[in-house]
C-alpha cells in the first residue's frame, strides 16, 4: 500500500511538471537586455563581447541593446558593429534616449530599430579629437558615410537618410535642408521607416515581440570594466597622466623615494593598466614606459645636458600615444598633461617654499669659515709645527706631529720614513708638509 502511494505521488509530480513546461509563457525563452551607455570606445567592446558570450551560452532567443550614447570613436564603432552582426540570435536596438554619431551606426547594425518617445537618432558627422570638424579629411568622411549607408541598406533603411546624417551638403526635401545634419526624432524616424516602432517601455516592446512571458536577464558592467571605461575616457586619462608626471617630476627633484614616487607609479599603473584591460594597448607600452623612466633616472643621476632626459620623455610620449584610441588623441593627452604638470610643480615648489617646508628637509646654509665654522677634523693650530714621517710620503702618508699620527701630504716631493718634517699649510683636514732642512 505504501509503495503504491509513493508511485502515485511520483507520477503526479511528473505530470504536473510536464503541464507547467507546456503551459503558455513557460517555453523557457530568454531575452538578454544589454545596456549600451556612454561613449562608444574600446572599453565598451570588452563589456559587449562578454555580454554576447553569456547570452549565447544561456541560449537566449534574442538580445535587446538599450542604447543611450552621444557617439564615440569610429574604430570602436566598427568593432562593436562587427560583434553585433556576428551574432546568430536576433539583436534589436531600443533607443531609450539618444543614438547619435557612432550610436546611430550601431543602431543600424542591429536587425531592427525601436525607439522610445523623445528619443533621437542621427548627427553622425565625424570629428577629430585634436582639430575638430575641420581636421577630418574627405577620405575619412567618405569611408564613414559609405559605412553608414551600407548598414542602412542591410537593415532595409533608406541609405540617403544615413548619408544625410553624415554630410551637411545632402538635402532631402521635406526632411532636411542643405547645411544641416539630419537628426530624427522617434516620430520622424517611424514616419520615414527608419524606425520599426515606438514603445513607451521595455514591457511594451517585449509584448510587441511576443516575449512578455520570457525570462529577462539584464547584464551589467563589472567593476573592472567600469574602471577601464572611466580611465580610457580622454578627460580622465589626461588628469591621470598629469598627476603621474607632476609627481614624477617632484620625485626626481628630491632625494630618496617617497610619497610623490608612489603616487606617480600608481597613476601610471592605472593609466596603462586601464588601457591594456580595455584592449587599447598591449604590454609593449609597459616596456616603453619602463625604458623611458630608466632614461629619466639616468639623466637625474648622470647629467647629459638633457639629451638622455629628452629621449626618456620621448619614449614615454610614444607609450602614451600607442595606448590612446588614435595618435591625435594620444599626442593631445601627453602635451596637455606635460604642460599642466609643469605648472603644478612650479606652484607646488612656490607654495612649499613660502611655508618653509624645504627649510626642514633641505640644508639651506653653507658652512663657511667667514661664518665662524671650523670643521670637526680641521687642524688650524698645526701650522708651523714639526714632526717625523712614520711612513714614506709619496706624496701622501702618515706623520707623527705633537705625539699624534696625522694623514699628511707633501708639496709634491718624496720624503723618506724617519725624516723630520714641518707643517707649511693647513686647509681644513688637509695638512701639507715639507722636509725640514737644518740651517
Amino acid at each position: 500500500m505504501y509503495r503504491k502511494g509513493l508511485v502515485f505521488i511520483i507520477v503526479l509530480l511528473f505530470f504536473l511538471t510536464s503541464l507547467s513546461l507546456a503551459a503558455p509563457g513557460g517555453t523557457g525563452e530568454t531575452v538578454y537586455i544589454i545596456p549600451l551607455e556612454g561613449p562608444v570606445e574600446k572599453g565598451l567592446v570588452r563589456f559587449l563581447t562578454r555580454s554576447f558570450q553569456e547570452a549565447e551560452r544561456a541560449g537566449a532567443s534574442m538580445v535587446i541593446l538599450e542604447i543611450n550614447t552621444p557617439g564615440g570613436f569610429l574604430d570602436a564603432a566598427f568593432d562593436v558593429s562587427s560583434l553585433i552582426r556576428e551574432q546568430d540570435m536576433p539583436v534589436y536596438a531600443y533607443v531609450k534616449n539618444k543614438a547619435l554619431s557612432a550610436g546611430a551606426y550601431l543602431a543600424l547594425s542591429c536587425d531592427k530599430i525601436f525607439m522610445a518617445p523623445g528619443g533621437v537618432i542621427g548627427a553622425a558627422e565625424p570629428r577629430s579629437f585634436v582639430a575638430g570638424e575641420e581636421g577630418v579629411d574627405e577620405k575619412t568622411i567618405s569611408a564613414w558615410s559609405a559605412a553608414m549607408e551600407s548598414v542602412a541598406e542591410a537593415a532595409g533603411k533608406d541609405p540617403q537618410l544615413a548619408e544625410a546624417m553624415v554630410r551637411k551638403e545632402v538635402s532631402i526635401e521635406g526632411v532636411v535642408e542643405e547645411g544641416r545634419l539630419l537628426t530624427l526624432t522617434s516620430k520622424q524616424a517611424l514616419e520615414l521607416g527608419f524606425s520599426d516602432g515606438t514603445f513607451h517601455s521595455r514591457r511594451d516592446l517585449l509584448s510587441h515581440l511576443g516575449m512578455e512571458e520570457a525570462r529577462l536577464v539584464e547584464t551589467d558592467e563589472k567593476a573592472a570594466e567600469r574602471i577601464a571605461r572611466m580611465i580610457t575616457d580622454p578627460t580622465i586619462a589626461t588628469i591621470l597622466l598629469t598627476v603621474a608626471m607632476a609627481a614624477l617630476m617632484l620625485e626626481l627633484t628630491t632625494a630618496g623615494f617617497g610619497v610623490a614616487g608612489s603616487v606617480s607609479m600608481a597613476s601610471f599603473a592605472l593609466f596603462f593598466g586601464g588601457h591594456i584591460f580595455a584592449g587599447l594597448a598591449g604590454y609593449e607600452v609597459l616596456v616603453l614606459f619602463v625604458l623611458g623612466i630608466i632614461l629619466l633616472l639616468i639623466e637625474a643621476f648622470l647629467p647629459s645636458f638633457g639629451i638622455v632626459g629628452a629621449a626618456g620623455l620621448g619614449v614615454i610620449a610614444t607609450a602614451v600615444v600607442l595606448s590612446a584610441a588614435d595618435a591625435g588623441q594620444g599626442l593631445l593627452m601627453f602635451s596637455l598633461s606635460f604642460l599642466f604638470s609643469i605648472v603644478i610643480v612650479a606652484i607646488s615648489f612656490r607654495a612649499l617654499n613660502r611655508k618653509g617646508f624645504f627649510n626642514r628637509i633641505i640644508l639651506s646654509y653653507q658652512e663657511e669659515k667667514t661664518l665662524g665654522y671650523v670643521g670637526p677634523h680641521a687642524y688650524p693650530d698645526l701650522q708651523g709645527k714639526k714632526g717625523v714621517a712614520v711612513t714614506p710620503l709619496r706624496p701622501a702618508g702618515t706623520a707623527l706631529i705633537e705625539g699624534k699620527r696625522r694623514d699628511v701630504v707633501t708639496e709634491g716631493g718624496f720624503i723618506a720614513t724617519g725624516a723630520e718634517i714641518e707643517v707649511v699649510q693647513v686647509e681644513d683636514v688637509r695638512i701639507v708638509v715639507r722636509l725640514l732642512v737644518d740651517k
